[in-house]
């Protein structure tokens, strides 16, 4: 069992129920345990019965073999007669080598599990080359009390016969609670941790205190190994502590030690190091056991080192250090990386007689990005970058050694050097009993509440009636303010205990028109029932991808000052790059031929430092991407294969627009001078632009090894969202008239777009022309060069009356004339 999991927003810990009983005396069961926690914010995700072996040893007991005799149908088998002080002697195969007669030993019965990892088996009445066997006498690895294979476990002679193994080994049994820790909570995040919490929960109706382990037993020895320390970065380690202890004897743990850490899901290592792990998992403060031998110069530096230093781990993987990793060194150099993770040649060892205990306070920020830059995430950077209590440290540095002398032996030989220039002082906080009330929605009274936050180790300094000054103490990194006081005021009165009102009030809210959801909403099925498929995209990037770019100037980045990754180390300012990534995944998986569609938000900075609004230093814009590239239309038995172009996006774009009312208003359309396409087009209403779509421009492709052409179009969606909402849908009642349809082929330069033709049109006509279409471009043979030909259809209606031929030429000779004079065009 892990005892330590990252889940994204939560840790789950595990804590022992007997051990929580060593600092608080409980009455309560393991499930009422369970469920206070939860109350009181300390979330139990499950709680489980466990032994410090597996299975509890349930089925074996002791026995004594009584014959032992050469299997008469094999070389390595021997048949034997086992008393398990039942009164009936069973007839046991055993296959070990070193069985024989008069031994005491271990026998699994018939009907006892036995476990070999994850696995499991049952001991069955069984006929062994034609021999009966009625149970196993088993080795060591067998029942999980160690590794050896070699035979038998023999026991001493003294062993009762009939014993229960569980009790003979005394296999201890316990519940664990699996807590689910979120970062908020790291006060706890130990076993004091949460019996402080029971304390003040179970306070309120009965007389219960939490106690610590006294160091009051503390002493220096003799002063035989004095090691200073130097902290040459204080704003990254405030505190540091530390003693040496010589003469100790590195062995395994007791068998309580041992069993503590088991339970948790700690493996023993050695008595220093379990010590160290058992006060981690007890007071919440990591602690680092060095070899003094190994402390060359004599002395500790706390420092940084030079950017690219090369230091090797305990897990034997050579890192690369930043510049601002805080290291714990000696003169020739890291030991430690501080707060994070040991060195290979500085940890303890059999040899290590000597040793330098640390204990200390580092700050967050620096812990939480080493930890980040090298990808380490151990229990003691877990709770160093939430902050551990910085006036806790001298205390467990007192605990720890003093149960190194107890359980190693040697001697403290140095006083407790305590480098702490600046010592952090508690969170001042002001409350109100009037926002108590307000915020719990009752109203407590003010001897509860000064009962509760007294419970809390909250210190109460000054009071009147209408509420009270507070120091709050720096373990608890998050009440800094009045509504964290509150919380954790109502987390311990209890939830439960509010009671719920019988009257509900509620106000009436007008959703704002049109809907933002709604327009998007709309947008979206469109898009979908065309074939697209909606994509999300991180909002953080590639900070590089912005490198020299002109439209997206890389000092324009909203950069990650604490970032996961080289690849997330800012914010986009643009969505095409997330889309790239996204096509080249597919095309990378033969998925080709695509259509996307992505809303999103795009993040800019003003490059300004505003040091009064700050927040005034940065803008963001909502922004609509499609993608299109591949096939239109997949080769198959009724049509051939047909690619995609620049004009089905311009379709699918100017649909957008004209589902929204903005394409018959006057936009204002020219080519685009974006980097970001090799050719495209530029939408704008009143001087904003609401729309750029054209061709992915190559070099963009390249860097996503993209082959394909992509065609990308840009809506700037809070210009086309504030232009949508002011417009108004018009509608008239059909014509009983006519429509008249008139076509021209009109002979002009190749510079001279349609959309020239028809705004010259529309501005001619303004009362008949109701539509202008191109049906038809030409370019070739008996077309002059530098010319094209345009099919173009007009539509013609009066809605009060039949239009005549008259009405009709004298229409089209206009427009002729007005080709003509503006767009130089002819009739071909």
């Amino acid at each position: 069992m892990s005892r330590l999991k990252n889940d994204k927003k939560t840790f789950k810990m595990n804590i022992s129920y007997s051990w929580l009983k060593d600092y608080i005396k409980l009455e309560q069961t393991p499930q009422e345990i369970c469920d206070i926690l939860t109350q009181t914010g300390l979330e139990v995700g499950s709680m489980e019965e466990v032994e410090t072996v597996k299975g509890g040893l349930q089925g074996l007991v002791i026995g004594e073999v009584l014959t032992c005799e050469k299997h008469p149908n094999s070389d390595h088998l021997s048949l034997t007669t086992v008393n398990v002080g039942t009164g009936e002697v069973l007839p046991i195969v055993c296959g070990a080598p070193n069985v024989a007669a008069g031994q005491k030993v271990v026998v699994a019965t018939v009907g006892t599990t036995l476990y070999d990892g994850d696995q499991e088996f049952t001991i069955k009445k069984s006929k062994i080359r034609g021999e009966t066997s009625m149970g196993m006498i088993c080795a060591e690895d067998e029942i999980g009390l160690g590794t050896s294979h070699d035979g038998i476990m023999i026991l001493d002679p003294s062993a009762k016969v009939g014993t229960a193994a569980k009790d003979y080994f005394k296999v201890e049994s316990d519940y664990v609670i699996e807590v689910d820790l979120t970062p908020n909570r790291i006060d706890g995040g130990s076993h004091i941790g949460v019996a402080r919490d029971l304390a003040a929960f179970l306070s309120k109706t009965q007389e219960i205190q939490y106690t610590k382990p006294s160091v009051e037993g503390f002493k220096v020895d003799n002063h035989d190994l004095e090691i200073p320390v130097e902290v040459r970065n204080p704003e990254a380690c405030p505190r540091y502590a530390g003693v040496t202890i010589k003469g100790v004897e590195i062995k395994p743990s007791p068998e309580w030690l041992q069993n503590r850490l088991k339970m948790i899901g700690l493996s023993p290592i050695n008595n220093v190091v379990d010590i160290t792990n058992y006060v981690l998992f007890e007071t919440g403060q990591p602690l680092h056991a060095f070899d003094a031998d190994d402390i060359t110069g004599g002395k500790v530096i706390v420092q940084t080192l030079q950017q690219g230093t090369k230091f090797t781990t305990l897990d034997e993987a050579e890192r690369e250090l930043n510049e601002n990793d805080l290291m714990i060194c000696n003169a020739d150099g890291g030991m430690c990386i501080g707060g994070v993770f040991g060195g290979i040649q500085s940890g303890v060892k059999e040899s290590t007689r000597n040793i330098f205990l640390e204990s200390a306070y580092f700050d967050p920020v620096y812990i939480r990005k080493t930890a980040r830059r090298h990808g380490l995430n151990t229990d003691a950077s877990f709770r160093f970058e939430r902050g551990v209590d910085p006036n806790n440290t001298v205390y467990v540095l007192k605990r720890a050694a003093m149960l190194i002398k107890e359980i190693a032996g040697g001697t403290i030989s140095s006083e407790i050097v305590d480098v702490y220039p600046q010592p952090i002082e508690d969170f001042k906080v002001d409350i109100t009993y009037a926002n108590v009330t307000r915020l719990i929605g009752k109203d407590l009274g003010a001897d509860t509440i000064k009962k509760i936050l007294t419970s809390l180790e909250i210190k109460i300094t000054t009071e009147n009636e209408n509420g009270l000054s507070l120091l709050v103490p720096p373990y608890r990194v998050d009440v800094k303010r009045e509504a964290d006081v509150i919380e954790d005021i109502l987390r311990i009165y209890g939830y439960n205990n509010i009671e719920i009102p019988t009257q509900v009030n509620a106000s009436l809210q007008t959703a704002e028109k049109p809907s933002p959801d709604g327009v998007k909403n709309l947008v979206s099925e469109m898009l979908t029932a065309r074939g697209f498929n909606e994509i999300w995209s991180n909002s953080l990037t590639k900070a590089s991808y912005y490198t020299d770019l002109k439209d997206f100037k890389a000092e324009q980045s909203v950069m990650i000052l604490n970032p996961l990754s080289a690849d997330l180390n800012g914010m986009r300012q643009t969505l095409l790059f997330g889309g790239l990534e996204a096509i080249a995944y597919n095309a990378n998986r033969q998925n080709k031929n695509l259509r996307f569609y992505e809303f999103g938000n795009c993040y800019f900075y003003k490059g300004t430092q505003l040091k009064d609004q700050p927040a005034n230093n940065y803008w963001e814009e909502n922004h609509l991407a499609l993608f299109v590239t591949g096939n239109k239309e997949v080769e198959n038995w009724t049509a051939k294969e047909q690619t995609t172009s620049f004009y089905e996006l311009k379709t699918y774009a100017e649909n957008i627009l004209k589902r929204l009312g903005l394409l018959n208003r006057n936009l204002d359309v020219k080519d685009s001078e974006s980097e970001l396409f090799s050719d495209g087009l530029t939408y704008s209403y009143n001087n904003k632009t609401v729309l750029e779509l054209g061709v992915v421009a190559r070099q963009f492709l390249k860097k996503f090894d993209i082959e394909s052409p992509v065609y990308y179009a840009d809506f700037n969606w809070d210009h086309v969202f504030d232009a949508h909402k002011k417009h108004t849908v018009l509608f008239e009642e059909l014509s009983k008239f006519p429509a008249v349809r008139r076509d021209l082929a009109l002979l002009i330069d190749k510079s001279v777009k349609f959309d020239q033709i028809k705004q010259v049109a529309l501005k001619t006509e303004r009362q008949l022309l109701q539509q202008v279409d191109l049906f038809d471009v030409y370019e070739g043979k008996g077309v002059p060069e530098g010319k094209k030909s345009y099919a173009v259809s007009f539509i013609l209606r009066d809605n009060n009356k039949t239009l005549n031929d008259k009405l009709i030429d004298k229409t089209m000779q206009r427009l002729i004339a007005a080709f003509d004079r503006e767009l130089g065009a002819s009739l071909r």
